[in-house]
Order: C-alpha cells, then structure tokens, then sequence
C-alpha cells in the first residue's frame, strides 16, 4: 500500500520535511518513489509547497496520505481528507479507571437472578376430620 507521508530533513533544531510517496512497509528517511513538495514548520509561517497536481493524481491512484499529511492538506482545501484524519478528542485511561470500568460492563451484561415467584393462589386448606 502506498503512503503519502512526511520524511524529516535538515539539522538539528531546524525541522524541515519532504512530503513523499512511500510504500507502506519501507524506512521513513528510506527510499520512496516520488516527492510531492516540502513542510518548514520552522519558520515563521510555516512554509508549504506541494504539486497538488501530482497529490490529487497519487490519491486518486490509491496512496493514502499519513495522519499529518492529511491535515496539511484538509488546511490547503483538498476535499475527503477527514477519512484519513484520527479522532482527537481520545482521552487516556489509568489502569485503575480501566479495571473498574471493564468489570462493570460486565456485571451490567449478566442479568441478575430472580427469585421464584410466590404463588398467587392461596393453597387449598387440609381436610378436617
């Protein structure tokens, strides 16, 4: 599967990324087969330059853009990217919050036993003798 996704350049404390089209499994800083523009995060307005044209062409071909790439792009107007964007909103779980909210559930899922029913009736009354 082909990926459209960020590959860090430059020195230390100067980020600077190629956007590329990679294939899934292979190295970030590794091989890939087509760089699409470049994202300087670090200067002042946060430089963007990317072949749109090339973009649209690759996702149209089946490259899905990574999670960063697709906000870059859902901020430079490109339609469909919120398919490709995670939810942001996850919130983290102790280990104390998740053990007692995994047991309720399942207590919840069980339904409680019932006692037997009274009889309604009244039982006949025993024979005099």
């Amino acid at each position: 599967m082909l990926k459209i996704r960020l590959s860090r350049v430059g020195k230390k404390s100067q980020p600077s990324f190629r956007v590329v089209v990679q294939e899934h499994t292979s190295a970030v800083k590794g091989k890939f087969i087509e760089e699409l523009g470049y994202y300087r995060p670090a200067t002042k307005n946060k430089e963007l330059v990317l072949k749109m044209d090339k973009v649209t062409a690759w996702i149209g071909k089946g490259a899905q853009p990574s999670d960063s790439v697709a906000v870059l792009l859902k901020k430079q107007g490109v339609s469909g990217m919120e398919k490709f964007i995670a939810p942001r909103n996850r919130q983290t779980k102790s280990k104390k919050e998740g053990s007692d909210k995994a047991a309720a559930p399942a207590a919840a899922a069980q339904p409680a036993p019932e006692a037997p029913a009274a009889p309604t009736e009244p039982a006949e009354p025993a024979a005099q003798a």
